[in-house]
C-alpha cells in the first residue's frame, strides 16, 4: 500500500509531506518534506525512513536546511543495539546506544511518532510504555536522549480510530491514530488533512 499524507501545524506555520510505503510484511518506508515558517528563521527539511518487519526503526536520513547552511544526518541501527551517526563531514561517525532506544524523534513530524505506536500495537492491544528515544532537533540536527510515555486510551472503535496519550517534560498530548497505526492528529503540533481530520474517539 502506498499512499501521500500531509500534516498541517497547528499553529498554521509549517507543513509535512510524506509519501508512505507499506509492505505486505509489515515492513515500510516514508520519504516526507517539512517546511517551517520559524521566528529563528524559516527552515525545510526532508527524510527517509525506513521500518522492518518487526517494527524496528532501522535508518533514517535527515537533510536540513536554513539561509544560511545546509545540513545533514544518517542514523542506522545496528543488530547489537547501537546507533550509527553519519554528519556526512568526512571525519567518520558516531556510535551510541542511546540507553537502548529503539525509536527516534524528529521535531515538528508527527510521522515520526508513528513508528513506536504500530511496533508496540498501541492503537490496537493497549499499553502503557515509558521508553529511551533518540531526539533529533530542528534545524540544527543536533541529536540527544530523552524519555517518551506512550500509553493507549482507547483502542481502535468502528470509526476506524485509536486515541494514544504522548507525555514528556510537563507536555500531555493526545494522538489520534488510524487503522494502520498512522498518527492522524497530535493536539497542539499538527493535524493531517483530508478525511483523516474525522473527530477523535470518545473517552
Amino acid at each position: 500500500m502506498t499512499t501521500m499524507l500531509t500534516w498541517q501545524a497547528d499553529d498554521g506555520h509549517g507543513l509535512e509531506g510524506t509519501r508512505l510505503n507499506i509492505g505486505a510484511g509489515g515492513a515500510y518506508r516514508a520519504l516526507s518534506r517539512m517546511v517551517r515558517v520559524h521566528p529563528d528563521g524559516d527552515f525545510t527539511a526532508s527524510f527517509r525512513l525506513v521500518v522492518g518487519t518487526g517494527g524496528e526503526l532501522q535508518r533514517l536520513s535527515v537533510t536540513s536546511a536554513t539561509a544560511g547552511r545546509e545540513r545533514h544526518l544518517t542514523l542506522n541501527r545496528t543488530e547489537d543495539g547501537y546507533w550509527l551517526l553519519d554528519t556526512g563531514s568526512g571525519i567518520g561517525g558516531r556510535r551510541d546506544e542511546f540507553g537502548g532506544a529503539l525509536d527516534i524523534d524528529l521535531q515538528y513530524s508527527p510521522m515520526l511518532n508513528t513508528v513506536p505506536i504500530r511496533r508496540l500495537d498501541l492503537h490496537r492491544s493497549g499499553g502503557e510504555h515509558v521508553m529511551p528515544v533518540v531526539f533529533v532537533s530542528l534545524p540544527s540536527l543536533e541529536v540527544s536522549q530523552v524519555t517518551r510515555t506512550y500509553r493507549t486510551v482507547s483502542p481502535l472503535d468502528e470509526s476506524g480510530r485509536a486515541l494514544v496519550e504522548l507525555r514528556y517534560d510537563d507536555v500531555t498530548a493526545e494522538l489520534v491514530v488510524d487503522a494502520d497505526g498512522v498518527v492522524a492528529s497530535y493536539s497542539g503540533l499538527a493535524t493531517r488533512l483530508g478525511p483523516s481530520t474525522a473527530p477523535a474517539p470518545t473517552t
